[in-house]
């Protein structure tokens, strides 16, 4: 099991990042053993720079983005940088709320890596981050509608696939599903069995 960072030294680094970048930061805090620092969407790219760079900080490694959906909110989106300091051996995750018409700047400038990221978070929320060399989706199909990961995305999607061997090429449908797989009794597969199964025996004995 990993060990958790040094709290003392969590909040130290919080309170520097604070006191040097006092304009980008709306706030740090830390729990799991990681640095949570909350940022401006308009000044997160001057920040992670700032991460990358200071000598306090040196986090070189961005290991991973994403993105939180919270419907009934106004900033709807929480977008979640997570970045790794092999120097100082230290994590930290920064973290912005933006609207839903907001955009974010890339940061493929900064960490080239950042790129499948952002395709992956537009792809799956559709949050776009303006300067981006490529701008599209990532996992889904070309004329693909919506975007899966956020919460008011239905579950059965809205087009189901198949291979038409006559045209030899994908057809796009709407999703048709008949009313017998859209009843549910939520019952456990084993409730209602009337066979025995091995090991019933011992239980009828007591």
């Amino acid at each position: 099991m990993a060990q958790y960072q040094d709290i003392d030294a969590m909040d130290q680094l919080g309170e520097h990042i604070k006191l040097r970048r006092p304009n980008e930061v709306v706030g740090t805090s830390v729990s799991f053993g990681e640095l949570t620092v909350t940022a401006t969407a308009s000044g997160v790219l001057d920040l992670i720079d700032f991460l990358r760079s200071d000598s306090s900080c040196r986090f070189s490694t961005l290991v991973d983005i994403t993105a939180v959906d919270h419907p009934s909110r106004q900033q709807r989106f929480d977008v979640v940088w997570h970045f790794l300091s092999m120097y100082q051996n230290h994590r930290i995750r920064v973290k912005v709320a933006i609207r839903e018409d907001e955009m974010l700047p890339t940061l493929t400038g900064i960490h080239p890596c950042a790129n499948w990221f952002e395709r992956e978070i537009f792809d799956m929320f559709g949050i776009l981050f303006t300067g981006h060399p490529d701008m599209r989706r990532i996992l889904t199909d070309y004329g693909f509608s919506g975007h899966p990961l956020r919460k008011d995305f239905p579950t059965t999607g809205y087009v189901e696939v198949r291979y038409d061997e006559a045209e030899k090429r994908v057809i796009y449908e709407p999703v048709r599903l008949t009313q017998e797989y859209r009843q549910f009794d939520f019952l456990s597969p084993w409730e209602g069995v009337q066979y025995a199964l091995p090991g019933d025996e011992k239980g009828a004995a007591k």
